[in-house]
């Protein structure tokens, strides 16, 4: 059986973005490796560009991916204030790794992570998650109208 790694990356994942960089700080060409995780499975996160990719990790708060050897089965990220506001993003797991636990760890994590763990309020949204994200006390909200602006 192949080691499956957690990496919390570093603030901007630097590693991932530059070096590619998988489990125990080898390169394993991390960044395009994500950029096909997302394409074959996320249908929002289709068409991403490595530069692109590259842009959201340095913006992002928290970044963590998880892997079954040398390969992505999973990713997820986060941007906060800190202390008000944040937002869940692209927490995609590999169609052929769903229902290990693998968006389990990668949610708990996201969620205990030093930057987001205090935040008084955190966004996400989903498709066709609700019930798996309900067990994290997220809740659906009617109150509130999502607005979007396109470029």
């Amino acid at each position: 059986m192949k080691e499956i790694s957690l990496i919390i990356h570093s603030k901007g994942a630097l590693g991932l973005r530059f070096f590619g960089l998988g489990p125990n700080l080898n390169p394993t060409n991390g960044l395009r490796k994500l950029q096909k995780l997302l394409e074959t499975n996320a249908f929002w996160a289709k068409s991403r560009t490595i530069n692109d990719l590259k842009k959201c990790l340095a913006n992002s708060d928290v970044v963590i991916s998880l892997w079954v050897g040398n390969e992505i089965v999973g990713f997820g990220r986060a941007l906060t204030d800190g202390v008000y506001r944040g937002v869940l993003w692209d927490i995609v797991i590999d169609q052929n790794h769903q229902g290990k636990g693998f968006g389990t760890l990668i949610v708990n994590n996201l969620l205990s992570s030093k930057k987001i763990k205090n935040t008084k309020k955190l966004y996400l949204m989903t498709t066709n998650k609700k019930l798996f994200y309900s067990q994290f006390d997220f809740k659906e909200v009617t109150s509130q109208k999502l607005l979007i602006r396109e470029i």
